[in-house]
């Protein structure tokens, strides 16, 4: 268990870092991580952040924008709300333009 609650705050960490305005997968967290199997693991590590306030769970959607975690917000318009906040288009539950919008940690952070 204890193991988990590192690879938690791995993602946590990771999630910290994404920027205003963009979003990232839980797939490409898991790859950064060394865990490229381990993105149901990142969507587990999400569903537990959400008392912690400065963690930005919602800039973190599935692997084609959907907004695949929204049910374990306060509400079920609070992570679009969110979004839309940060200028980022959201349709019927998933992210327009998502390419635009995509943020790869490999790319942004390099090696972790």
């Amino acid at each position: 268990m204890l193991k988990n609650k590192d690879f938690f705050q791995d993602v946590y960490d990771v999630v910290r870092l994404i920027p205003k305005g963009r979003v990232t997968t839980y797939g490409a967290i898991a790859n950064y991580l060394g865990s490229k199997q381990g993105a149901r693991m990142v969507g587990w590590a999400m569903n537990a952040s959400h008392a912690l306030t400065d963690v930005p769970a919602h800039r973190v959607v599935n692997r084609i924008g959907l907004l695949s975690g929204k049910h374990h917000f306060d509400g079920p318009n609070q992570m679009e709300l969110r979004l839309l906040e940060e200028g980022i288009e959201v349709l019927q539950n998933q992210i327009q333009d998502f390419e635009k919008v995509f943020w790869d940690p490999h790319l942004e952070l390099g090696l972790p």
